[in-house]
């Protein structure tokens, strides 16, 4: 039986709804790190010399990849995967998907509509917008870019956020 937390009356809203207890958040956090992959570690995998150990999938539309994705990225929209990730994708090597940003939850839905054809996934948070944001290059119908990084979302000097 699942125990939820109980409303206090603490004046900090935060604290309002009780941290959960250090097991049931180690268990949590856990499996969120079995569901997603960052941007940078992504990028970090991608550029490694002995090769991600995965495939990057972008599910989103032909006009979206065109207009920029990250490379080495297979395209192939949610509404396809049934009837062509067979074709294009080893069901023996794990698949890392992503669409826009974090106002999408396409990469969620493809994420999903690959576990039910039995392949091992996670989900890259920040989807491309990230990645763009992040200053890491993309590919485009017209060839590559790459676009200065914005100091909120990655560090300025180090590149080593440090998290």
């Amino acid at each position: 039986m699942t125990t939820h937390p109980t409303l206090t009356t603490a004046p900090n809203p935060v604290l309002r709804v009780p941290p959960a207890a250090p097991a049931v958040a180690a268990a949590y956090f856990g499996a969120s790190l079995a569901f997603h992959a960052d941007v940078s570690d992504v990028a970090a995998a991608l550029a490694s010399d002995d090769g991600p150990g995965f495939v990057l999938l972008d599910s989103r539309s032909t006009e979206s990849w065109d207009q920029g994705h990250v490379p080495g990225a297979v395209h192939l929209p949610t509404a396809l995967i049934a009837g062509q990730a067979r074709h294009l994708l080893d069901p023996a090597v794990p698949v890392v998907t992503y669409c826009w940003g974090p106002g999408c939850n396409g990469a969620t839905r493809a994420a999903l509509a690959l576990a039910e054809l039995g392949y091992q996934v996670k989900e890259m948070l920040g989807g491309f917008e990230y990645w763009v944001r992040e200053g890491f290059g993309f590919e485009t119908w017209q060839g590559s870019e790459r676009r200065t990084a914005d100091p909120l979302t990655a560090p300025d000097v180090s590149g080593d956020c440090g998290c």
